[in-house]
């Protein structure tokens, strides 16, 4: 396929569609007169073209920075995923070391009713999130993503508030997922092996990963997901197969578990009460374990087509997300009673998994260990995409001015390695499970993560309910967007409710009698504070201002990206669909 050069509109900063060889885009005629050459003798040379005093406001700069912006993320970073990568990565970034290590400590604290309940709820505010995230995303498909969306859609404080809050979040959720690939190991080992023999080995890959081209991440992704997919899949139909006594010498289980213990467990509290305190408190766990889906649209600046590859890619993220989770979190409510002492773990091993428990209890040797190693290369997964979105992230934000130039530093073939170094430095937080209790410290950093990621997906649906009220306001119909849902326009605002009350009451057990713990207090809140010092100061020292719903610069965002469709329809032939079968077995990694 051959991509054609993309166009550059004034008053919209994005990347528009792509090229995998080496040609650099340029700026329109009517811009070629105003814009100085950009020279470029090596990327550590790149300076923001927003870190001047006179760029107060990133949403007013002028043309020529804007220009200058899309020069250098052309220049710099290269189109390497695809549409098969794409589909994949939101299904990836969904299924996670929560899904396995997560729903034993849910099921135990909200019953197998209630565990299917909390993690219905947070599923379906995952799709508000990734419809939204879509549909902004496919208008304005940016490196850094809702980060940028924040900048011209609400508020440039925001985006630099939202910018280093996710930063923050990913670069805490990498060392989680290292503890858990130790916690996993010792499944095997017990506390014969050293953390350190894994933790360098661990650190290493994730790093290299990071520094290659950003088509290796998308294939290793790919094979990943693929591999959590699989897995999942065998475990629904295994759980299935031993609760209807399937395997010789066991008995039929059915929904015994759910009549005793009962479908609900009393949390904290006695009677109903309790019982909701449980589903409720399912919720902070079931956000870790969706936590990741919304990077699909980060690396949207090095995508080919990305105005066909988001759409397609976040519907079949709301299919997978309800068919493999939803069936997933059933199953397990079906194989191990809520009150199974192992499903609250000893803190030491991974025996709390509950596909161990019924596959152990079972007596099918083997399967144990080739479920924990699936796990180990799914918390792999997740520290990629981690890295992937915080780097992008970070480089969006030395783009504009928010971050040191440092971080522009890209190599030849387009990975930003100053990026990559600072959270390859990070990950050493990791050697915190050299101490006794590996399995506190991974939870602890759990409610960090949990808490920043409800804040990122607060602030993609504010950013499609302000897209949305923007074009009410300057009398723009939604038809011209490249791809909108009508009905996203109520799930968006019950999402943003959902998120901000999850938020504020996460940590509710700690103000409950005799519940106290100050380490989870912290952990559960202290994103609140850091995101809005950042705003706030970001405000007082640039004095931005909410921007005003008929100022923002719909217009050239959507002459933009409807010039780009054009050039796109004549680069990119449509997608063939497949036909009986193999199009249902297709649409796995498609």
């Amino acid at each position: 396929m051959t991509a054609s050069t993309p166009n550059l509109k004034p008053g919209y900063g994005t990347v528009s569609s792509s090229s995998s060889g080496s040609s650099t885009p340029q700026p329109p005629p009517s811009l070629k007169k105003d814009i100085a050459p950009i020279k470029i003798v090596n990327h550590a040379d790149l300076e923001s073209p927003l870190a001047s005093p006179q760029a107060t406001n990133p949403l007013l700069s002028t043309p020529q920075n804007l220009a200058q912006e899309h020069q250098i993320e052309s220049r710099s970073l290269q189109k390497g995923l695809s549409q098969r990568h794409l589909s994949m990565l939101g299904i990836a970034g969904s299924i996670g070391t929560g899904l396995f290590l997560g729903l034993g400590g849910a099921v135990a604290t909200g019953g197998p009713l209630g565990a299917l309940l909390g993690y219905a709820v947070i599923g379906l505010v995952v799709c508000s999130v990734q419809f939204a995230l879509g549909e902004v995303a496919a208008l304005m498909p940016v490196t850094g993503s809702f980060v940028r969306h924040s900048e011209v859609l609400v508020d440039p404080a925001m985006g630099f508030a939202i910018g280093w809050n996710l930063v923050y979040g990913n670069l805490l959720s990498i060392p989680s997922e290292i503890v858990a690939v130790c916690v996993l190991i010792k499944f095997w080992t017990g506390d014969s092996l050293n953390p350190a023999a894994v933790i360098l080995p661990f650190i290493a890959l994730t790093g290299g990963v990071g520094m290659a081209f950003v088509r290796v991440f998308g294939e290793v992704e790919f094979v990943f997901a693929m591999l959590k997919i699989l897995l999942v899949v065998f475990l629904i139909v295994l759980g299935l197969v031993i609760n209807l006594g399937g395997v010789p010498g066991t008995e039929v289980i059915g929904f015994r578990y759910w009549q005793d213990p009962g479908p609900f467990v009393e949390y904290i509290a006695q009677g109903d009460w309790g019982k909701f305190l449980g589903f409720w408190a399912v919720m902070t766990g079931a956000v870790f374990s969706f936590a990741g889906v919304e990077s699909l649209a980060m690396a949207a600046a090095e995508t080919r087509n990305p105005r066909e590859a988001i759409p397609r890619a976040v519907k079949r993220v709301f299919a997978r997300i309800v068919i493999f989770y939803g069936l997933a979190v059933f199953v397990v409510g079906l194989l191990v009673p809520s009150n199974d002492e192992r499903l609250k773990g000893s803190g030491d091993t991974v025996a709390q998994s509950p596909f161990v428990i019924a596959a152990a209890a079972a007596g099918i040797k083997g399967i144990p260990s080739l479920v924990n190693a699936i796990v180990i290369t799914s918390a792999w997964s997740a520290a990629n995409q981690s890295l992937l979105a915080g780097t992008r992230v970070l480089y969006g934000l030395a783009l504009k001015g928010q971050a040191p130039k440092l971080f522009l530093r890209t190599t030849s073939w387009g990975t930003p390695y100053m990026c990559v170094l600072l959270f390859t430095a990070f990950m050493f937080l990791s050697f915190l499970s050299l101490s006794k209790n590996a399995m506190s410290v991974f939870w602890w950093l759990v409610m960090l993560t949990a808490a920043g990621v409800l804040v990122s997906w607060s602030s993609i649906l504010l950013n499609h309910i302000r897209l949305l009220k923007a074009m009410k306001k300057q009398g723009i119909s939604t038809d011209r967007l490249p791809w909108h849902n009508w009905w996203t326009e109520y799930t968006s605002p019950a999402g943003l409710f959902m998120c901000i009350v999850i938020l504020f009451t996460s940590g509710f057990s700690v103000f409950t009698k005799g519940h106290w713990d100050s380490a989870k207090f912290v952990s559960s809140y202290l994103d609140v504070p850091i995101v809005l010092t950042a705003y706030f100061l970001w405000k007082l020292l640039r004095k931005t201002s909410i921007v005003p719903l008929d100022q923002i610069p719909l217009e050239e965002a959507f002459e933009h990206a409807e010039e780009n469709l054009a050039i796109q329809n004549q680069s990119f032939q449509p997608t063939k669909k497949t036909k009986s079968w193999t199009r249902f077995v297709s649409w796995i990694w498609d």
